[in-house]
């Protein structure tokens, strides 16, 4: 079971930006749907 939950995670898409749709670095901590670029404008 716990194997199957590692393979969901490991196969889910990059997140992007909502604004530019730049690949988003992710951090546990961080819900953000904006990349530091477009964060900072």
């Amino acid at each position: 079971m716990l194997e199957n939950v590692v393979e969901f995670f490991k196969n889910l898409p990059d997140k992007v930006c909502v604004q530019c749709g730049d690949k988003i670095e992710e951090q546990s901590e961080c819900y953000s749907s904006n990349c530091e670029k477009c964060n900072a404008l």
